[in-house]
């Protein structure tokens, strides 16, 4: 079955989300296994009890929402070498008050990758909690993150913004040979299946 991706012309990436809209998308995720199955709901539990989980004044966590950006062939994947953490993580980021996550993660592929005309598919295909060290003024928090997949156009470009240090695509095979984390690798694993 061909899934359905929405694209830069698909008027659903134009509109604005609110948290129940965000919850919903959650709520409705399929989850594999019994830890994909927590972090749902932890997810659902943190947005009941915070009503500003899609802002960043949110101070004990925040929505977030990323994409893996698969390149056309759906051979390789575009990681980025993140200038805060020194790791090659998948692109994304904060929501600031959109509750549309699919629309959020689209964004951020876009802006992040620098490639035009992502496709994204609009179900999440992976959620995670992880926790980001204090810094600066900022007290250590949560980024309760719903994941996407994004597909890029062929002969696709990227072009690194100044959140990166790097960006490369990178096979499923290649991944054991980089600074990554588990949360990655599991991604690859969902993108790739049978090929990590």
């Amino acid at each position: 079955m061909q899934e359905e991706l929405w694209s830069s012309d698909d008027p659903r990436l134009r509109q604005d989300g609110s948290l129940e809209d965000a919850r919903a998308i959650v709520a409705a995720y399929s989850a594999a296994d019994p830890h994909q199955r927590e972090e749902r709901r932890r997810i659902l539990a943190f947005i009941d009890a915070h009503p500003d989980a899609l802002l960043r004044s949110c101070l004990e966590g925040h929505l977030t929402t990323s994409a893996l950006v698969l390149d056309a062939p759906r051979e390789r994947a575009l990681l980025t070498h993140h200038r805060k953490l020194g790791l090659w993580l998948q692109l994304g980021g904060h929501c600031d008050g959109d509750g549309n996550l699919v629309r959020s993660a689209w964004r951020e592929a876009t802006e992040e990758s620098g490639i035009e005309g992502l496709a994204i598919d609009p179900s999440p295909i992976d959620l995670d909690i992880h926790t980001i060290p204090a810094r600066g003024s900022e007290p250590e928090h949560l980024h309760l993150d719903v994941r996407f997949l994004v597909h890029a156009p062929s002969g696709a470009v990227e072009s690194i913004s100044r959140e990166s240090i790097a960006l490369d695509w990178f096979a499923p095979g290649e991944l054991g040979e980089i600074a990554s984390d588990e949360s990655v690798a599991r991604l690859f694993r969902l993108a790739f299946p049978g090929r990590v």
